[in-house]
């Protein structure tokens, strides 16, 4: 019999690399952003369909996953890939330990953040939703990955509700990333705002879920976005926050 925590790495993984994955939609949004031959960390990889996006474009990879049958899952996926780098690793403000709340029915939900369990245990959609495992994970920070293998051109962070821990550990400047926000921890957006704010001029766009289109034909500055996403309705749910620096 299929464990609970492994029909929930299958469930994500006919998600996300299935036939109805939006691979072609995918492929045109990140290509706003990365070129043949540049870096891009992925953190929070999750079974990796944007690592085979990333490739599909020419990019290499820094894989970033804590989640031990994810991590596995990927190294079946991308492991023999000589430009995909997998770490078993979180993401924060400071290097170190940390404990990942894990839901192990819906692994794409994981989370090192304990106020976004709080925050979704009463939230509708949520419901029926349990972070039932912790694990001790080792934390590196985007600093460290830098440190370690050079300036990406591009970094994806979705991590539920921790992006504005990741992102602290970031001290100067990239050239283009991207966060997921959610209805139910609006303020973690807006702290990353404000350091990504303090770090250079930054402009935002936003994709709705998994739309994978940008919602904006130009690009916004942070008070403009923030006022955006604070009047969508709950049930908008989710979607990814882009942010560039330079011409665009």
């Amino acid at each position: 019999m299929v464990s609970p925590a492994l029909q929930g790495v299958f469930r994500s993984l006919r998600l996300y690399h299935g036939p109805a994955a939006p691979r072609a939609a995918m492929d045109a949004l990140y290509r706003h952003f990365i070129e043949p031959g540049d870096l891009v960390f992925d953190v929070g990889a999750h079974v990796g369909d944007r690592v085979s996006s990333f490739r599909r474009l020419g990019a290499r990879v820094v894989a970033i996953e804590p989640q031990p049958l994810l991590f596995s899952a990927l190294n079946h996926i991308h492991g023999r890939d000589a430009l995909v780098e997998i770490l078993d690793r979180a993401v924060g403000a400071e290097a170190g330990t940390c404990r990942l709340f894990v839901n192990t029915a819906n692994p794409t939900v994981s989370t090192l953040s304990q106020d976004f369990v709080r925050q979704a245990e009463d939230a509708k959609g949520w419901e029926g939703q349990a972070w039932n495992e912790q694990i001790e994970i080792e934390v590196v920070t985007l600093d460290g990955l830098i440190a370690r293998y050079g300036v990406p051109a591009f970094v994806k962070i979705d991590v539920e509700g921790f992006e504005d821990e990741v992102l602290r550990g970031l001290s100067a400047p990239l050239k283009a990333l991207s966060f997921e926000w959610t209805t139910i921890a609006r303020d973690v957006a807006m702290a990353c705002f404000d350091h990504l704010s303090s770090l250079g001029p930054y402009r935002f766009n936003f994709a709705l879920g998994e739309a994978q289109t940008l919602a904006f034909d130009h690009w916004l500055p942070d008070k403009e976005m923030a006022g955006y996403l604070s009047q969508l309705p709950h049930d908008a749910n989710s979607g990814d926050i882009y942010a560039v620096t330079g011409p665009r």
